[in-house]
Order: structure tokens, then C-alpha cells, then sequence
């Protein structure tokens, strides 16, 4: 009897954890309370790499971790406008590129799923430092439950936070996240 209340506790407290993990809507407005003005230019994915056409279509990295950078600056921003390449001429300017993802298709079944990005922030047209970073990801608690977008999705959302931290401080030829 008291078998079945562990396991049926352990089950509950898991799907609230599940539901509870959603992340900001991109239509919601995002806080900002810094200063000054950051641009987040269109993220592309590397010309050279092959990165599955699936991945590409399906999973809205691009998008998410411009989403992510974004929630994370916020704090340090007053203004952070995303997919332009237009803005206020004092803006910092971040580019950013996907280079590789690994993320074979079945989920956490296929083994581990890995991004990887490189960045550079200008101001005025000078660079105030680049990255590389990467992140790779089993799927975490329930991974193996996870599909492929949703395992590559937690990467580029620490990719986005890891990203956030180094703008504070940037530095040339930086190594981010799980390099």
C-alpha cells in the first residue's frame, strides 16, 4: 500500500514539474530595465554546416534562442529589438550563427542532442569581444519521453542564458557553455 502512494506521488509531482516549465510567449512583452539599446540581428544558420533540413524546418532554433538572448538581457537593456538589422546608431550589435547541431531524429532514444553557436558584440561599429559556444543535452528529467526539437531546445535556452551572462562582460575569443 504504501508502494502504490510513492509511486503514484512520484508520478504527480512529475507532471506538475512538466507543466509548469513553459517558456515566455514571444508575443508576450519581455521587462527590460538597463540602459541603452541592443540589437539582436537575424540568427542564421552557418552556410558550410549540414544540419538536417527536419531540424532546420520543424524545431525554430533560430528563433528561440533569439528569444532566450533576449529574455535574458532584458535586465540589462533598455530596448532590445530583434530579427533588424536597423537601430539606434549607440546600439550594441549582437550576431549570432548556429554552426552545428547534432540531434539525430527519435528523441532521447537516438542519444544526446548538441548545438553549437558563434557570436560576436560590436558597439559603433568596433568589436567588443566574439564566442564560441556549445551545449549538449539528454533530455534531462523524463528525457527519454522528450522529442528531438524539445531536447535541442533546452540548449539553445541555456545557450541563451550563457550568452546574456558574457554581454555583461564580453571578452575576445570567449569559450561558452560545455566547450
Amino acid at each position: 500500500m504504501k508502494l502504490t502512494y510513492l509511486v503514484l506521488s512520484v508520478f504527480l509531482l512529475g507532471l506538475s514539474g512538466c507543466a509548469s516549465q513553459g517558456s515566455k510567449s514571444a508575443s508576450q512583452p519581455i521587462q527590460t530595465s538597463g540602459t541603452g539599446t541592443l540589437i539582436i540581428k537575424p540568427i542564421a544558420f552557418k552556410d558550410e554546416s549540414y544540419i538536417r533540413g527536419a531540424v532546420k524546418e520543424e524545431c525554430n532554433l533560430d528563433g528561440k534562442l533569439s528569444q532566450f538572448i533576449k529574455e535574458n538581457a532584458a535586465r540589462n537593456y533598455a530596448t532590445i529589438l530583434t530579427d533588424t538589422e536597423a537601430g539606434p546608431a549607440d546600439a550594441k550589435v549582437l550576431t549570432v550563427t548556429i554552426d552545428e547541431v547534432q540531434g539525430a531524429a527519435g528523441g532521447a532514444w537516438s542519444g544526446p542532442k548538441i548545438v553549437t553557436i558563434t557570436g560576436t558584440l560590436t558597439e559603433n561599429g568596433k568589436e567588443l569581444g566574439d564566442f564560441k559556444a556549445r551545449r549538449y543535452s539528454g533530455g534531462g528529467m523524463f528525457g527519454a519521453y522528450k522529442g528531438t526539437c524539445a531536447i535541442l531546445g533546452r540548449c539553445v535556452k541555456t545557450l541563451g542564458r550563457d550568452v546574456a551572462e558574457w554581454m555583461m562582460h564580453p571578452t575576445a575569443k570567449a569559450v561558452l557553455g560545455d566547450l
